[in-house]
């Protein structure tokens, strides 16, 4: 009998969390099922309870429910601690574990372009993806890590140690652009000073689509900056959830390839 696996998220519809556990289960010769399930803000924490009564053994969490994972879990990781927030869940010992691959894949990705030490960096965005990666960057030994966001309120649970500023306030003192909101989802731009386009910046969509442009990657290249969005970050965090499930790491840059292929 296969073991059960999901993703949980809203919207789910797109998600090719599916796609790559299948594919890394045929390189790893390990026999699977991967779900997606659409969540429910009122029901969420009744979803991933029944998922787990009924024999499920790992979840991924996708926005806007990473938080509430994390809250959910009776053991989580340091990682998963530094952000308030979780994408990984596992039941194991009678008990809820919570891991965050987010900030891990992110890197990964990002060193396949250029090496982050020394860069100035700044996060669009304050919720649970952003806090999911500002422990990873840190590490990397940036220049200066930045977090923005459209309002106050949710600034106010960012690390005092990190810089924050609102959306407005942001000028041409970046060298990485990472956007964190949840607008390419919805297919929405987000309204950014004109300055913040002046240096250049490497700009970077955590949001993916093999259809087209998300709307952050098409507005950082009409500013004539290179742009590109998280498909690479998606495989990378998904390969770091597979090894703290199965315990065996599979190979990313063949997946990755598939996908592109299939675009």
């Amino acid at each position: 009998m296969s073991d059960r696996f999901a993703v949980i998220g809203k919207p789910i519809a797109h998600s090719l969390s599916p796609d790559i556990h299948q594919a890394f289960a045929l390189q790893t010769g390990r026999s699977l099922t991967y779900e997606k399930i659409l969540g429910d803000e009122p029901t969420f924490v009744q979803q991933v309870s029944d998922f787990f009564s009924t024999g499920g053994k790992g979840m991924n969490v996708t926005l806007p429910f990473k938080e509430q994972a994390f809250q959910m879990a009776v053991t989580a990781s340091l990682r998963a601690t530094q952000a308030g927030a979780a994408n990984t869940l596992w039941w194991q010992d009678n008990g809820l574990h919570a891991d965050n691959t987010d900030g891990i894949g992110l890197v990964r990705d990002l060193t396949r372009h250029f090496s982050l030490a020394g860069k100035r960096v700044v996060i669009l965005g304050a919720g649970g993806a952003a806090k999911g990666i500002i422990a990873a960057l840190v590490d990397e030994k940036i220049a200066r890590l930045t977090i923005a966001n459209r309002s106050l309120s949710r600034l106010e649970t960012v690390p005092s140690t990190i810089d924050k500023c609102l959306f407005s306030e942001l000028g041409a003192d970046y060298d990485v652009v990472i956007h964190a909101t949840s607008a390419s989802l919805l297919r929405e731009a987000i309204v950014l000073p004109e300055d913040l386009w002046q240096s250049n910046p490497f700009c970077y969509d955590l949001s993916y689509s093999l259809q087209h442009a998300t709307s952050f990657v098409s507005q950082a290249i009409t500013h004539h900056c290179q742009a590109i969005d998280g498909l690479g970050m998606l495989v990378e965090q998904a390969a770091e959830s597979f090894w703290l499930w199965h315990g065996i790491k599979p190979d990313t840059e063949s997946v990755l390839a598939m996908l592109n292929q299939s675009a």
